[in-house]
């Protein structure tokens, strides 16, 4: 362990569980009881037939993270669960924002943030755009504060998910 406090740190836990109605409730009934915090949740299909992939981000030291793999383990619905460590996964969210852009000025400042940032304008009316953007969380946050000075009218986020790299 290290000395620092690392309470406050993100981990990123890949579940596969089994595809059918109930196991995400199960799953989030689970951090309640636990007074675990869910800070995004993702589930889809995976490429096993039958089973999801739940990726969750939680916040805390390394005894919370502990304690959610060992109480996730014991659920019957979940098959695998994995820790995945930031240095060996690749994690990406997608966000959807509606931004004002009621005069070509603003419309071609919100253009080159969207340049910079990779994204792509998805919907164009007379007073808005719609983005989307795709990145870490860094990113998606970075560009949401140079779009608050021409105000945001609506976020959707997906939350992160994430896979491992490589043979982890």
């Amino acid at each position: 362990m290290n000395d620092y406090d690392d309470s406050n740190q993100f981990h990123i836990i890949s579940t596969l569980v089994e595809d059918k109605p109930g196991v995400l409730q199960k799953v989030s009934s689970l951090f309640t009881r636990r007074g675990f915090n869910i800070e995004s949740i993702t589930v889809g299909r995976s490429e096993v037939p039958n089973l999801s992939r739940m990726v969750i981000i939680v916040k805390g030291d390394y005894k919370v993270l502990e304690q959610v793999i060992k109480q996730l383990n014991k659920l019957v619905d979940v098959v695998k669960v994995k820790d995945l460590e930031h240095n060996h996964s690749v994690s990406r969210e997608l966000c959807l924002i509606k931004v004002k852009s009621e005069d070509e000025k603003s419309k071609l400042e919100i253009m080159q943030y969207v340049n910079i940032f990779r994204a792509k304008v998805i919907d164009i009316c007379d007073n808005s755009l719609i983005i989307e953007v795709t990145g870490d969380v860094g990113k998606i946050n970075a560009l949401i504060n140079l779009l608050k000075s021409h105000g945001i009218k609506k976020i959707a986020r997906t939350g992160s998910t994430a896979m491992a790299r490589g043979n982890y």
